[in-house]
């Protein structure tokens, strides 16, 4: 199901030619919103169907290349879920943008549940355990999960059907959304390779211990996935009404606090998963903390790089995302033979720190100054901190722990007052 999962995004993101984004960036500066989404999702729509028909016209051989049986059924049961996941990701985005937000974030979780549902209703039932079952499970979870988006978004998309087609509008939007495409490919291929050079330069050892510290490391991307569902429809609101903009900076502290706090707290308390681990993965301690780069380091960067999008110049984003994507090829094809699964935590930890740089500094130069000698620094700390800690940590315990005590010391003192109005905040919450 692993390829089936990676054709299903790596689909969404070809076929969507970057129209996803240019919906997200242009919502709130369209006079027609029905008409805004009709040009975002139109053009992709037909790209996939086109080929998706011409692959059926292959019979089992799109089966063939992604479950090494060549079915016609099962290539049918792909047409759909790669049909369906496509609708589904526009249908979710106008739920977003509209800030529905509980109907957005169900978005998010209904195909994992009702995968779940389905499995254990097949279980009860006793049906088969062969690979049709399990294709059908997730297609159908899918096509699930698009009809009620469709019946939750049903004016919105009604009324696209009925808007004109603006081509001047859909040139703009493809101008802005292209060049995401190829960023958000390198973007992809810098969260994945760490994986394909650890099969290819290590041992499935190494890529187990791998594995199960990023696991640990996604409880970091609950802050990236809740921060980055709410922001970007806010700048971009910021940005039409002409007010707000003067908040970025303070968001974009109050992120680093909490990143630095993330960095700082793993490397601290990282000894606590080996009591759930068995004695082989002893290593995921010290790797976990270079894998909290990776979320942690994004979302910071979302808040740094909005200069790019409100100046509509994505070709920047690609620039950073591609930069990023060799440096971590390289840093893999470097440290993975000599480190195994420490190397690609630290190579894919410091390639993200890059990714984070370049995103800021074009979002400067396109838009305006913004502070950034503590942004610079206290992430430079963590960054450091955690690729010693990952190759290191074992032989460097004692002086780890003081490390990450001194970082703590000096977050508590530059972001006192961030952690005053927080305190205060929930104070008054409570009474």
């Amino acid at each position: 199901m692993a390829m089936l999962q990676v054709t299903l995004s790596f689909s969404i993101l070809l076929f969507s030619l970057g129209l996803d984004q240019s919906y997200v960036r242009e919502f709130h500066e369209a006079e027609s919103k029905p008409a805004l989404l009709k040009c975002a999702m139109l053009p992709g729509l037909v790209l996939l169907l086109g080929t998706v028909s011409a692959l059926l016209l292959l019979g089992g051989k799109p089966a063939d290349w992604l479950f090494d049986v060549p079915a016609l059924h099962l290539s049918l049961l792909v047409a759909v879920a790669l049909i369906a996941s496509y609708i589904a990701r526009f249908l979710s985005l106008v739920l977003r943008m509209n800030e529905r937000g509980l109907a957005f974030s169900m978005s998010q979780l209904l195909p994992k549940l009702l995968l779940l549902v389905i499995i254990g209703v097949y279980i009860t039932v006793g049906a088969d355990k062969d690979l049709t079952n399990l294709v059908l499970a997730n297609t159908a979870a899918i096509a699930f999960v698009c009809a009620i988006f469709g019946w939750n978004t049903r004016s919105d998309w009604y009324r696209g059907i009925r808007a004109t087609l603006d081509i001047d509008q859909l040139k703009g939007m493809l101008r802005f959304g292209l060049p995401l495409i190829l960023g958000g490919l390198a973007f992809w291929g810098l969260t994945a390779i760490d994986k394909v050079f650890l099969r290819t330069l290590a041992s499935f050892e190494e890529l187990g211990v791998y594995s199960v510290a990023v696991s640990f490391a996604a409880a970091a991307t609950i802050l990236q996935g809740v921060f980055s569902t709410v922001w970007a429809p806010t700048v971009y609101k910021w940005a039409s009404a002409g007010t707000g903009l003067e908040s970025v900076h303070k968001v974009s502290r109050y992120i680093l606090a909490l990143v630095t706090l993330g960095f700082a707290l793993a490397g601290l308390l990282s000894w606590v998963v080996t009591f759930f681990l068995p004695a082989n993965y002893e290593p995921v301690q010290w790797i976990v903390v270079s894998c909290m780069g990776y979320p942690l380091l994004y979302t910071l960067s979302e808040t740094t790089v909005v200069g790019i999008g409100i100046s509509r110049r994505s070709s920047f984003s690609m620039l950073a995302a591609i930069t990023a994507f060799a440096i971590n090829l390289v840093g893999n094809w470097w440290l993975i033979p000599i480190f195994g699964a420490a190397g690609a935590a630290v190579s894919t930890c410091v390639s993200f720190w890059v990714f984070f740089f370049l995103r800021t500094e074009f979002s400067i130069y396109l838009w305006k100054p913004m502070p950034r000698l503590v942004l610079y620094s206290f992430t430079l700390v963590c960054v450091a901190g955690a690729a010693v800690f990952t190759l290191w940590g074992q032989v460097l315990k004692g002086w780890m722990v003081g490390y990450w005590l001194v970082v703590l010391v000096c977050w508590a003192v530059a972001f006192r007052e961030e952690v005053l109005e927080v305190a205060g905040f929930f104070r008054r919450k409570v009474v």
